[in-house]
């Protein structure tokens, strides 16, 4: 007996129902905010995320030789193909670029909850655009999907800060440049860490002074207010002008966009990936249970990084479907559907291809429709017919294919009408622009 892979898995009907309830949730709301969806292979070569992200991020990757002895990789995510494809037609796109996708991908790692080796995405990105306008625009967009799913400021959060003000701050400290890789990345994973493992990796960075900066960084971390913020800065001189001015512009824009409610200053997320370069902000359960729905961030240089060539101002976030899904599902918020026909054929055996036959047309029609492959009286098939949830059956006995004509039966409220088989189609729009048979 043969089972999933680890880290894998099925959708039977009613799963996949709750997964495309998301997809068409994603797609309506990136499109009212006019962004393109957009796609990319599956399968991308080795290099693209070793450049991106290091050597180290092979062991995460499903990866091997193709039979043209190339390196290749099943996608992890989609930044690095979005970013070669917009190198690749470099000036020719018209500015500003904003882009959608939904797609599978992988890692290798370790299956957990909200996380597995084979998940979904959505991922939105705009190009083209350095001002904050466009980070606002994109937080308004997730704020606006977990809206249209029937969350609200009681279910989640988002937390946002800035690598621009992290780096300012830590200058102020005396973290040199070189540095500065190693303790963003110690910071990042300081929430998931106990504090002598952040200091060990401080210190690592910087000999002899991994305490006293684990300290200076802890009370950066519990900034949580415009305000207070202001007065860190202020020891840093001019450059903090520059700095607030952003944050100002930022939630005047996000409350422009009718969600500042969601925000909240909190400079703990500082999201390890080296190419961030502003913004960065993650989406939380309100409770701050459990893992990040979203996240995502500005990165002004990682198209030049990939490309060699194109400079291209970027930013992006994605929302994987697990741990949404997850936190939907626990809210109440996951709709079961009803994956029923809209029409079930009853009929006698003489009459069974002529009511196949008015199938196809209702069919064409945009009705969908079912019936019993098997030969069994009436009263089995209407049983069938009331099992398959079908609001309608479709009575075809002799009388009625002498007469080329069809009984209608609702099978909610038992009320019936007899019709031409020619106007079957406008006669079933009417029964549902009118909620029903009324005779």
């Amino acid at each position: 007996m043969f089972e999933t892979l680890p880290g894998f898995r099925d959708f039977p009907p009613e799963a996949c129902s709750r997964r495309n309830h998301l997809f068409r949730v994603f797609r309506t709301v990136a499109r009212a905010f006019d962004f393109k969806e957009y796609d990319a292979p599956i399968l991308e070569p080795l290099d693209l995320y070793v450049e991106k992200s290091g050597a180290e991020i092979v062991g995460q990757l499903f990866h091997f030789m193709d039979k043209g002895d190339r390196p290749v990789a099943l996608r992890p995510e989609l930044t690095p193909s979005l970013a070669r494809m917009v190198a690749a037609q470099g000036n020719s796109l018209p500015k500003p670029i904003k882009w959608f996708n939904l797609g599978e991908h992988f890692r290798y790692e370790r299956p957990q909850k909200g996380r597995g080796r084979s998940f979904y995405q959505f991922n939105a990105d705009l190009l083209g655009e350095i001002n904050v306008s466009a980070d606002a625009e994109l937080i308004g967009l997730l704020v606006a999907i977990f809206e249209t799913l029937g969350m609200s400021s009681n279910d989640f959060r988002i937390r946002l800060s800035d690598r621009a003000t992290w780096v300012s701050l830590l200058n102020g400290l005396g973290v040199s440049e070189q540095a500065l890789p190693a303790v963003l990345n110690a910071i990042d994973k300081s929430g998931r860490r106990k504090p002598e493992q952040t200091m060990e990796s401080l210190n690592e960075a910087i000999p002899d002074q991994g305490e006293s900066l684990w300290q200076e960084i802890q009370n950066i971390k519990k900034i949580d207010s415009l305000d207070a913020l202001a007065k860190r800065l202020g020891t840093l001189g001019s450059e903090a002008d520059a700095l607030i001015h952003q944050w100002e512009e930022m939630l005047s824009f996000l409350s422009a966009h009718g969600a500042k409610e969601y925000i909240s200053i909190d400079l703990s997320i500082v999201r390890g990936l080296a190419y961030y370069t502003g913004f960065v902000y993650e989406a939380f359960e309100a409770s701050g249970e459990g893992r990040a729905l979203a996240g995502g961030g500005r990165y002004d240089h990682l198209v030049q990084k990939l490309s060699g060539n194109v400079d291209i101002p970027a930013c992006g976030f994605a929302i994987g479907d697990m741990t949404l899904s997850d936190c939907l599902e626990s809210k109440g918020l996951l709709p079961n559907y009803v994956l029923a026909p809209d029409l079930y054929l009853v009929c006698g055996e003489e009459q069974k291809k002529s009511g196949i036959s008015l199938v196809s047309v209702a069919r064409k029609g945009g009705f969908s429709t079912s019936y019993s492959f098997k030969m069994v009286g009436f009263g089995k098939q209407f049983k069938e017919a009331g099992k398959s949830g079908a609001r309608y059956a479709l009575i075809l006995g002799t009388e009625e294919a002498d007469s080329k004509r069809v009984k209608v039966k609702d099978l909610r409220t038992g009320a019936e009408e007899v019709i031409s088989q020619n106007s079957l189609v406008e006669k079933l729009e009417e029964f549902d622009a009118t909620g029903g048979i009324t005779t």
